[in-house]
């Protein structure tokens, strides 16, 4: 993946869903074991705005929005099943969400406004890269070995990720979700 370049008083962020154990462990090691270049920098997660640089002075108010968004969504379920393919338009696999789908859209475009307002290249999918950036044989051997991959977990939260300056992508800050009395949503894709 190729970042975007911040001057000296900007920063490179992402709003994502991180996954959490014991899924985020076994994602991360099949991406490692695809060699994927950006596996050991990248935790497993569901991008909802990425990467965008943003001035230094602007992140108490991407915060803020980012506070607000938060506090109009409740938590919901993902279920992660199974593998996709971009190709051939991207050299990218993925393990595909069968449940959260709506909820992850509905966040998306609620983050993507005001201070986090930026084009997308793609329309929006929401998933877990588990290998890109890797030859045929890699794709093919990752989408096979997550082929049958099952897992669910709870999103209490979104998170705002930063790019730090030796290519980690590490967590800044978390924003619970606490919308709609905090309960749960539940149906099939929401």
């Amino acid at each position: 993946m190729t970042l975007p370049t911040p001057g000296p008083d900007e920063v490179v962020i992402g709003v994502v869903v991180t996954v959490p154990e014991p899924h985020a462990g076994l994602l991360a090691a099949a991406r490692l074991a695809s060699g994927d270049p950006e596996a050991a920098t990248i935790p497993p997660h569901v991008t909802l705005v990425g990467p965008v640089v943003v001035p230094r002075h602007a992140l108490p108010e991407v915060d803020a929005h980012l506070e607000a968004v938060a506090a109009t969504h409740r938590p919901f379920v993902v279920h992660l099943r199974g593998t996709g393919t971009f190709r051939p338009v991207s050299p990218v696999v993925f393990v595909a969400l069968a449940r959260g789908i709506a909820d992850c859209e509905q966040l998306e475009l609620a983050t993507r406004r005001g201070p986090l307002e930026c084009p997308l290249r793609f329309p929006y999918h929401p998933h877990v890269t588990v290998a890109q950036e890797v030859d045929e044989d890699a794709l093919d051997a990752v989408e096979k070995q997550l082929g049958d991959f099952d897992g669910t977990f709870i999103v209490t939260t979104l998170d705002r990720y930063v790019n730090d300056e030796d290519g980690m992508w590490r967590p800044v800050r978390s924003f619970a979700l606490t919308g709609h009395g905090g309960r749960v949503a539940d149906g099939g894709r929401s």
